[in-house]
């Protein structure tokens, strides 16, 4: 007996092994018992073993982080999608940014992002109505054991590349050491902890994770994207590229225009179309990608029917935008849902790279100064709530909630870097009288500046040692982003900040976002009701000196980092969400970004003659669940 073996280019050898070996076999889960726990198991395509108290993996249709799927094996279709949707038609989507490359696996360029999933396909599918599940895609079986000590995919047969190749073990070792050696960030980070990766026969791939200690692993690389071999070359695979990518997904590239627009057209000879998680999705024969440099822009253009749907991020122009004829009689529908997810939160954050945002004490008074309650008012119809929690609005968030047990044993060791008031749940974010002069905010900032040694030198606020202004830049890119900043100026001059608005074009934002190369600027996170290894990358010490990661503020803290830790090694739902908390307690303490607001809904306008399920997704809104209506002409 023999199997595949790759190296650490990927490249795959054959090796002999022997039938004893436990590798080639199906790996053991230690002892369990509990008829409760014995059902969950049996949902996931575990089983005993003929003891009775050992059990043994084997494949699986899908795989939780915690607890088991919620879809048995035979489910025929996602509950969020329509099964008889139609197929045809066109849909044009509108998109605020530019790119340079086509490949969204690199650091380099600004990529299009929709190349993942509609173009390249990962090994499993997310199931949108859970936490963190995956079902089978181009692996049509998973397997893993109580540990996590390995993950073996065997490749579903079927599965081909739209240039008709068939899709094997070796294109998947090969993707995973592209990724890991040349990929992002993130890929890098988890591919590494990988111990060893082989392949069993050339549709199945086992990678051992031992010393990994990361219960979440297996997950992560079941969404790794898989890519062809045959068709990537890595000398150049780092390098920005308009040729489109060959992928397995269900659409392929048929038109790019540089900066401009990219046409993806439906692959007849898709080999997934008839998956279970595919029923209902990926309805349209041809999507195009329109980009816009500038919001305005964007938007009378989608009054004018030249794209289909937008998501709405302005509270003013979801107010009293909408007020166009389209609108008025029907042809453009507005939707408001409100899923299931932690609210997206927008912060201001602090580049503590830079010295003028290193003492804590100036980061808490610029939070006093923020006056939210003028701001929501004046600019926003009261329509935000705001929570200093990183993960507002789910049973995750810490904000208001005293810690349990769990988490001041996890905290014990940091308590020196948690703020109490945080720890007991009793901290709160500082309410103004809406005035935008609110005297007590500004007396508290002002004595912490004071501790934080700076001084009012007539209308200037110095540094008492130095005699160098308090003053710092903030970038903007979107009239919103700027309209806050300007309010956040007038209100720093009132104590003698000097901060500069500066607003840029959506590609140098980024570009300096990603570079680390501003004092301030506004940040949006969002979260899933599962995190894990992407907090790391969020939040981690390692990530702050990494350019391309989202640790914008460049968060430095042991704290955190063990709580992260501790998110990864938890098997149970109540210490996971002990953990996550224990998280957001850190990062509140840190003070790393003023809160700017919570949005509690998606603002979806589309054009009639795009249709949409009845039931929406936990995670929300999914344009691939979206068809064209059959009596509509596309635009």
């Amino acid at each position: 007996m023999s199997r595949l073996r790759t190296d650490a280019c990927g490249k795959a050898s054959r090796v002999k092994i022997s039938e004893s070996n436990p590798h080639a076999g199906k790996g053991v889960l230690g002892a369990i018992g509990g008829r409760r726990l014995a059902c969950a198991l049996l949902a996931c395509g575990l089983i005993f073993g003929k003891g009775g108290g050992r059990a043994e993996a084997t494949e699986a249709h899908a795989i939780a982080m915690h607890g088991a799927p919620a879809l048995p094996a035979d489910f025929t279709h996602m509950p969020y999608a329509n099964p008889a949707a139609p197929k045809g038609g066109r849909l044009v989507w509108g998109i605020l940014g530019t790119f340079d490359s086509l490949n969204p696996l690199i650091v380099r360029g600004l990529a299009v992002q929709q190349m993942r999933g509609f173009v390249i396909e990962s090994l499993m599918a997310r199931g949108n109505d859970e936490a963190f599940t995956l079902y089978g895609l181009i692996a049509k079986t998973v397997e893993t054991d109580d540990t996590r000590s390995y993950v073996t995919f065997r490749i579903d047969p079927r599965a081909r590349f739209s240039d008709g190749k068939p899709v094997t073990a070796d294109d998947v070792l090969f993707s995973w050491a592209l990724l890991r050696d040349k990929g992002r960030p993130n890929h890098r980070q988890y591919y590494a902890k990988v111990a060893k990766a082989e392949a069993v026969d050339p549709l199945t791939v086992r990678f051992d994770l031992a010393g990994a200690n990361d219960r979440e692993l297996p997950l992560i690389l079941g969404l790794m994207p898989v890519l062809p071999r045959h068709a990537v070359d890595p000398a150049t695979f780092e390098e920005t590229s308009m040729t489109g990518p060959v992928g397995s997904g269900p659409y392929r590239v048929s038109a790019v225009k540089p900066g401009a627009s990219v046409t993806l057209t439906r692959n007849p000879d898709y080999w997934g179309r008839d998956l279970p998680v595919n029923r209902g999705l990926w309805n349209f024969d041809e999507i195009r990608l329109d980009f816009f440099r500038e919001s305005n822009a964007q938007f009378e253009a989608f009054k004018r029917g030249l794209y289909d749907f937008r998501v709405e991020q302005e509270p003013l122009r979801w107010h009293d935008g909408y007020d166009f004829p389209a609108a008025r009689s029907g042809e453009v529908i507005r939707d408001t849902i409100r899923p299931g997810v932690p609210q997206p939160s927008e912060f201001l954050v602090f580049n503590t790279r830079r010295p003028v945002f290193s003492d804590i004490r100036v980061r808490r008074a610029l939070t006093l100064l923020f006056d939210f309650e003028w701001i929501n008012k004046n600019y926003f119809f009261g329509l935000y709530g705001r929570t200093a929690s990183y993960y507002a609005g789910s049973e995750l968030s810490a904000y208001g909630v005293n810690a349990d047990a769990r988490e001041r044993e996890l905290l014990k060791p940091y308590l020196s870097t948690i703020a109490p008031d945080i720890l007991d749940g009793s901290y709160r974010l500082p309410v103004t009288d809406g005035s935008g002069r609110d005297r007590a905010t500004l007396r508290s900032a002002l004595a912490l500046l004071s501790e934080a040694g700076y001084e009012l030198d007539g209308a200037v606020l110095r540094n008492r040692a130095t005699k160098a202004p308090l003053t710092f830049e903030i970038l903007c890119t979107t009239r919103d982003q700027e309209r806050i900043a300007l309010a956040y100026q007038r209100d720093l001059k009132r104590v003698g900040i000097e901060a500069s608005v500066r607003a840029v074009d959506p590609v140098q934002f980024d570009q300096r976002r990603l570079g680390y190369e501003f004092d301030m600027l506004q940040n949006r996170w969002d979260q899933s009701l599962s995190p894990g290894n992407e907090q790391s990358f969020y939040w981690g010490s390692e990530a702050a000196d990494i350019p391309g990661t989202r640790n914008y503020m460049g968060a430095k803290d042991p704290a955190i980092d063990a709580m992260i830790a501790a998110i990864l090694e938890a098997r149970e739902r109540p210490a996971f969400i002990s953990a996550v908390r224990a998280l957001d307690r850190a990062l509140m303490s840190g003070f790393y970004g003023i809160p700017l607001f919570n949005v509690a809904e998606q603002w979806i306008a589309r054009w009639n003659r795009i249709e949409k399920p009845s039931t929406t997704a936990l995670s929300g809104y999914l344009p691939e669940t979206w068809w064209h209506k059959v009596d509509a002409q596309p635009k």
